[in-house]
């Protein structure tokens, strides 16, 4: 099915509070359900992309392919489809993808034929001299099929003059700058690629003879595979029927692994680097009771991102944790037009008061992060008309006032509230009695430093900090603004 910027259906309870996440990646090989398991994979990673989902397979004589828009379950709860899925060997993705960009030739993964056999790609991330490498290669000659950043590798190793497929490889991620977690597969191997600062997250997992790539380790538990290990920052992974190999071909540098997988991207059951998330996440709402506590009745979470940090708020705070707002897990996607009337009851959609819980009482909201604020102002208005006497807000990150260009979609300065306005300006706008957010310091000691090195930091935070740890070369080379939106666009993922 096609989707183009004119037929896509239309969310309108969508939530404008929250960065939209990059892409899921999965891999297998060697199992003789690939591609169904590669479809539970993708079922457990759907939070990391709900626009579009794609699984191309290997069976010994030719790639099979099926992508299409909307959701996991919508393309591949289908025999027709998973019967023509065939072979032991498979790639997955689901993805997000900013409005209007949506259309079904840059679904991932992306297919091509070389001289060597078939290629399948899928990307987590964002290359940030992308279009720079694209004007280069469209002068040389290529044709390019999609808008997605991702095909600029395709290209890469197409034109590459080195003998094997692995130096063709190691050739093109040495060309391209920016966050990425790769996970590939030819005729013959799987293979998986991380960024030099390992800014996106991939794991290694292993199913019985089977080996697995994957960006999160929830993806290993649907399929009741184990954890292997992290895959490292700049590594290369390649998997055969064989054997399992390693290339480093890059110098070792700091890791600046993306803090944001901790507040609020990674699911909740997923280890990241060593760390339960669920954990981390009560780690976060404590340290946030320190910092700001507040004299209140109840702690409610907003839900169901908040609902971590806000036990970790109450436990540490000893005040009761109560779900004053109910949300709706079955919303899906409307066709419903938004007329003035209806508008303003988007965020009705997705969340609705828990009366008996919020009249009366003065209730502290904790959240993960607010980007535009719109959300969040209709979360405060919604509780109060509830009958809440006093609405105070703490949010389980520092200030959002920097765009992230590393694979996650928030919007330009203009549209970051804490970018345009002051804490006592933010409260105001979104009608709390008070406002706090975590402290960068306070973050990264609830993930287990003792405080940010400012030298060398631990993580990628330059949406808190502006500290942009790769270059943003397509940005500073003042491309026509239409162009380059056009390619970010493209390249967000979830």
């Amino acid at each position: 099915m096609m989707g183009t910027p004119f037929d896509r259906p239309i969310d309108l309870g969508d939530d404008d509070d929250h960065p939209k996440e990059e892409c899921g990646v999965f891999g297998i090989l060697g199992d003789g359900d690939a591609a169904a398991h590669t479809a539970l994979g993708l079922h457990a990673l759907q939070h990391r992309g709900q626009e579009a989902a794609g699984i191309v397979s290997y069976d010994g004589r030719q790639f099979n392919s099926h992508r299409g828009m909307g959701h996991v379950s919508e393309n591949f709860n289908n025999e027709a489809v998973m019967d023509r899925l065939t072979g032991d060997m498979a790639v997955g993705h689901t993805r997000y993808a900013t409005t209007g960009a949506t259309i079904l030739r840059n679904v991932q993964p992306l297919f091509a034929e070389f001289d060597f056999g078939g290629f399948a790609i899928a990307h987590n991330g964002n290359l940030t001299n992308a279009l720079t490498i694209r004007k280069e290669l469209q002068k040389r000659g290529c044709l390019f099929q999609s808008t997605s950043d991702t095909e600029v590798v395709t290209h890469l190793i197409a034109i590459s003059d080195e003998n094997t497929f692995e130096e063709r490889l190691v050739g093109a991620l040495r060309q391209i700058e920016g966050a990425y977690s790769f996970v590939c597969m030819t005729n013959t191997a799987l293979i998986g690629a991380r960024d030099p600062l390992g800014v996106r997250p991939l794991v290694l997992g292993k199913l019985d003879r089977a080996y697995i790539l994957c960006s999160e380790t929830c993806a290993l538990d649907i399929i009741g595979a184990e954890f292997v290990r992290d895959v490292e920052p700049g590594e290369i992974v390649i998997i055969t029927h064989d054997s399992v190999r390693s290339l480093k071909p890059f110098p070792k540098q700091h890791p600046r692994f993306c803090i944001f997988e901790y507040i609020y991207f990674a699911r909740p059951d997923s280890i990241a680097e060593g760390h339960s998330v669920y954990e981390v996440r009560k780690h976060i709402g404590a340290q946030l009771a320190f910092e700001s506590p507040c004299e209140v009745d109840v702690v409610v979470p907003v839900p169901d991102s908040g609902v971590p940090a806000a036990l970790g708020f109450a436990a540490a705070s000893g005040i009761p944790f109560e779900y004053g707002i109910i949300r709706n897990h079955y919303v899906g996607r409307t066709f419903i037009q938004p007329t003035d009337k209806t508008r303003h009851l988007g965020v009705k959609r997705k969340h609705n008061p828990n009366k008996e819980v919020l009249a009366g009482k003065r209730v502290v909201l904790v959240d993960d992060s607010i980007v535009r604020g719109t959300t969040s102002t209709k979360i405060v208005e919604m509780v109060r008309q509830a009958g809440a006497t006093e609405v105070h807000m703490r949010i389980a990150a520092p200030p959002t006032a920097h765009p992230c260009f590393f694979g996650i979609d928030t919007p330009d300065y203009d549209k970051l509230l804490a970018a345009q306005h002051d804490l006592a300006s933010m409260a105001k706008l979104l009608g709390v009695d008070s406002l706090a957010f975590i402290s960068i310091d306070g973050l990264y000691k609830a993930v287990g430093e003792a405080k940010r090195d400012a030298g060398h930091p631990q993580y990628c935070d330059a949406c808190f900090t502006g500290d942009y740890p790769l270059p943003l070369t397509d940005k500073n080379a003042g491309s026509q603004p239409k162009q380059l939106s056009l390619l970010n666009e493209e390249r967000q993922r979830a």
